[in-house]
């Protein structure tokens, strides 16, 4: 038996760094997807092979070999999703040391943790071949993680009895809405697994699709015909959003005062965000000045997260160089990267060669 599902990225419109924190944020899903194939094997092959395309890393293991040192997730209930221990992710970590893990791919690592994890907990001890591959660049503040999270859930849950799909149908399923809610809630845990503290905003999004508002666990659909023009950049710079992370709830701790005023601010930006984008516009005028009103609010978003030191100096480069074109900027997840300005004016003037003119969704690369 064989199951594919598919999970889109995600891009913040607002809020990022403050929604960790339960303040208000506003995401929107992009079209590009990650994509896993689970093909279930006989039961005397015994190895579990997973097989990561884009960064052409393959792995296997023997479903003993996963029972010895997983044996207490031996039993799995997948309608009922579990945190993964401190204990546990020991074990997933002597798995992955057992592979020839490549150095210069070491940042990959919490990923297979959560696949094992997430597989064993969901599906048990089968024999199975995986396979992904994704559109989504990694590290580059579009929700690589937690497409990978999401769709992998999603098959594992397609695959167990937790939920009703036809898997010998040809197409695409969409999940009911309670079973929506039961892969977002497994992928969280994923999340946590490689990112520590998410704030649940990349796989609630991934999920479920379209424009949502997030605080405190809490999601909101936001209905919205106003077209939304984007141009996003990849840095193609690596980051830590652990550590970025952290050193935001650090600077909170010794700023409280102030710290909570920026991140109030940025909640107040985000609901703005919320209302512009669900009013309906009467004419191409008002349309227009809500256009500015939202460039307006991403110029002041970008400025309160340089205000808790998440941006860097090659950003604001590339915000400088963006101004000549008219485009609102700022950075979208976690923080950090670089790119040069000729970069800019290539991108920019390829998407004035299609005719948009708005404003920039954000500066990419985490």
């Amino acid at each position: 038996m064989e199951v594919t599902a598919r999970a889109p990225g995600k891009i913040i419109l607002a809020g990022e760094h403050a929604v960790v924190h339960g303040y208000t944020a506003v995401a929107s899903s992009i079209d590009l997807y990650t994509v896993f194939s689970i093909r279930l094997r006989s039961e005397d092959d015994d190895t579990v092979k997973l097989k990561l395309n884009d960064i052409g890393l393959d792995f296997s293991w023997s479903v003993r070999r996963i029972k010895e040192v997983l044996s207490h997730l031996g039993s799995p209930f997948s309608s009922t999703p579990t945190s993964c221990s401190l204990e546990t992710i020991k074990s997933l970590a002597t798995l992955v040391d057992e592979q020839s893990f490549p150095e210069t791919k070491i940042g990959l690592a919490s990923g297979v943790y959560a696949f094992l994890w997430l597989y064993t907990s969901i599906l048990g001890f089968k024999p199975a071949t995986i396979t992904v591959s994704s559109e989504l660049p990694v590290g580059a503040g579009l929700g690589s993680s937690a497409a990978y999270c999401v769709s992998l859930s999603a098959a594992l849950l397609a695959l167990s009895d937790s939920v009703k799909l036809d898997v010998n149908q040809k197409g695409w399923s969409t999940f009911k809405e309670t079973e929506a809610e039961l892969v977002n809630k497994w992928a969280f845990e994923g999340e946590k697994i490689i990112h520590g503290r998410p704030s649940g905003v990349d796989n609630s999004v991934s999920t479920f699709g379209n424009v949502i508002k997030f605080k405190s666990g809490v999601m909101t659909r936001v209905n919205s015909n106003m077209p939304l023009r984007m141009l996003i950049t990849n840095t193609k710079v690596g980051r830590d959003t652990k550590a970025l992370v952290a050193n935001v709830s650090a600077r909170k701790s010794r700023h409280p005062d102030a710290m909570c005023s920026v991140l109030n601010a940025i909640e107040a930006i985000s609901d703005e965000w919320s209302t512009i984008i669900q009013s309906h516009a009467v004419d191409d005028l008002y349309l227009s000045a809500n256009e500015e009103k939202l460039g307006e609010l991403m110029e002041m978003n970008q400025g309160l997260l340089l205000s808790i030191g998440v941006s860097h100096a090659s950003i604001e480069n590339v915000l400088q160089t963006s101004m000549k074109y008219k485009l609102a900027s700022k950075l979208t997840g976690a923080g950090g990267g670089d790119i040069s300005g000729e970069v800019i004016d290539k991108l920019v003037e390829e998407l004035g060669s299609f005719g948009y003119q708005s404003f920039t969704a954000g500066i990419g690369g985490k």
